[in-house]
C-alpha cells in the first residue's frame, strides 16, 4: 500500500496534467523507466495468482518505447508497466481487453486509442483515460478529473446504463478485479447463454453490438437482442453520441 500512497499521486500528475493548463510538459523516455524497481514484477505476481484466465500479449519492441513516451507514466508504475512490458492484456478468454502497446489481438495502444477521444494531441491533458474495455461494448476509464474528485480511480461505462459509475478503486486494483474478481456477479445480465461460444469469434478490435439497444426498454433481456460484430471504435463513438441524445453527458452515478 505503501506503493500506491506515493506513486499514485505522480502517476496522476503525468497522466493528467495536474497544476497545469492545456498541456503537460513531456518528461523523456529515461526519466520514465524504471530498471532499478519496476512496476511489471508486482503485476506479473498478480497475473501468477490470478483466478480468471489471463492471456498476456506479447509487445512490438518497435513501438513500446514511444507508447510508453505518449503515456507519460513511469514502468514503476503498474499502467506504466502494462504498456512497457505486454502488447496488451486478454481477460477471460478477451472478455476484457486491458489496452497496452498494441498487439495483432488488440491492435490499440492506451496513447493511441485515448487520441482524439479523450486529448487532441500528445501532452494535450486529459480529464480521463481509457484503459481497457468488454466485449459488450463496456469502457474502463482512469478518472483524471471528468467525473469527480476520486482522480486515479476507474470508471465504468456500462452499455445497459450509458453512465460512468464510479468503481471505487485505483488501476492496481482494477487489475486485481480483472484477474481474480467475481466477472460472472459483476456483468450479470450482460452475459448471455453460450457466451463463451460466441466470444471466439471476436478480437480485441470488435466488440459485440445489440439490436434493440441494451439501454433500451425492449433491450432489457440480452439474450433476445440480436448481436453483430462492429470496430470498438465504431461502439465507443456509438454509446458517446447515444449519451448526447439521451441527455447523459454529464450523469455519473455515485
Amino acid at each position: 500500500m505503501k506503493f500506491l500512497k506515493v506513486f499514485l499521486p505522480v502517476v496522476c500528475s503525468l497522466i493528467f496534467g495536474i497544476n497545469a493548463n492545456a498541456q503537460v510538459k513531456m518528461r523523456p523516455l529515461n526519466e520514465l523507466i524504471n530498471a532499478t524497481d519496476p512496476g511489471w514484477p508486482f503485476v506479473q505476481q498478480l497475473i501468477d495468482s490470478a483466478k480468471n484466465p489471463v492471456e498476456v500479449l506479447s509487445p512490438d519492441l518497435a513501438k513500446i518505447e514511444e507508447a510508453l513516451y505518449h503515456t507519460q507514466v513511469t514502468t514503476r508504475a503498474p499502467l506504466g508497466a502494462v504498456v512497457y512490458a505486454t502488447g496488451g492484456i486478454l481477460v477471460d478468454g478477451g472478455w476484457i481487453r486491458i489496452l497496452g502497446s498494441g498487439n495483432p489481438k488488440l491492435n490499440r495502444s492506451v496513447p493511441d486509442w485515448n487520441k482524439g477521444k479523450t486529448f487532441k494531441d500528445f501532452g494535450d491533458k486529459a480529464n480521463f483515460l481509457l484503459v481497457a474495455d468488454d466485449a459488450v461494448g463496456g469502457f474502463f476509464a482512469l478518472n483524471g478529473g471528468q467525473f469527480g474528485k476520486d482522480i486515479g480511480n476507474i470508471y465504468y461505462l456500462s452499455p445497459d446504463r450509458l453512465v460512468w459509475e464510479p468503481l471505487e478503486f485505483s488501476y492496481t486494483r482494477f487489475l486485481e478485479f480483472c484477474f481474480s474478481g467475481d466477472l460472472d456477479e459483476f456483468y450479470g445480465k450482460l452475459r448471455w447463454t453460450n457466451w463463451r461460444k460466441d466470444l471466439v469469434k471476436l478480437n480485441g478490435n470488435s466488440v459485440f453490438n445489440f439490436r434493440p439497444f441494451l439501454w433500451s426498454k425492449e433491450g432489457k433481456d440480452i439474450n433476445k437482442s440480436k448481436k453483430k460484430r462492429i470496430p470498438v471504435a465504431q461502439q465507443f463513438e456509438f454509446n458517446m453520441n447515444s449519451r448526447k441524445q439521451l441527455g447523459l453527458e454529464k450523469t455519473n452515478v455515485h
